[in-house]
């Protein structure tokens, strides 16, 4: 019954999510359609998880959330319906980690937004060390994604004026960590490394705190393809 309710939210969230949204979703066809995937993306707005699981299904995905986002009863149906995992921010969240690699180890895409809020603006924020200690824990190749022109979603919905958004999917990678001790200066550089994937994928205007020359990637990403 869940799946069958999961397949119909799903096809009327993707009608009126292109009804609101220009979407250029061509790029999901570099997607592989089966295996654990580790989707890491930058997050602008609410629109981005409900654009993206819908446009993958029924590839099974879900994704690491706020625990906040359960406050909302919406929010709260949604991402119990998507198998959504809560995730205290403020800590380590070993137990959402724990679900994070059940939903890997049964071949799911896991959608992981590092930088930990919205930006709004579009413009890339320094991303958070628990991607890299999700990494750290679990060896599954990693999917870097980039979603933008539809900061303006606002003042267009007000307007009544269709939105773009651009979706664009860079190459596989898996992290190696060099046999270097996981402290705290190395877990950053696995994280900044992995975030300057995403920000490969975004025009010049949308770099932010990964602006040219800021960080250094080093020698973490393997490349897959």
């Amino acid at each position: 019954m869940k799946n069958v309710l999961r397949f119909v939210v799903n096809k009327i969230l993707k009608i009126i999510t292109h009804i609101l949204l220009d979407i250029d979703s061509t790029e999901l066809e570099k997607v592989p359609q089966k295996g654990p995937l580790l989707a890491v993306a930058n997050h602008i707005n609410f629109l981005e998880p409900a654009v993206i699981i819908t446009h993958l299904d029924p590839r099974p995905t879900t994704g690491l959330a706020k625990k906040e986002a359960w406050d909302n009863l919406f929010h709260r149906f949604l991402f119990n319906l998507w198998g959504g995992i809560p995730l205290d921010r403020d800590t380590a969240d070993f137990s959402a980690f724990q679900k994070a690699k059940k939903a890997l180890k049964e071949g799911m895409i896991l959608a992981v937004a590092p930088e930990g809020t919205r930006s709004e603006d579009g413009r890339m924020i320094r991303g958070k060390p628990g991607i890299a200690l999700l990494v750290s824990m679990y060896d599954v190749p990693i999917m870097p994604m980039a979603f933008y022109g539809h900061e303006d979603f606002n003042e267009n919905f007000k307007r009544l004026k269709r939105t773009p958004m651009k979706i664009r999917v860079g190459d596989l990678f898996r992290i190696d960590f060099n046999g270097q001790k996981k402290d705290k200066a190395v877990i950053q550089a696995v994280t900044d490394a992995i975030m300057l994937e995403v920000t490969k994928l975004l025009p010049d205007a949308y770099h932010g705190v990964y602006a040219q020359g800021n960080f250094e990637q080093g020698d973490y990403i393997e490349y897959l393809n």
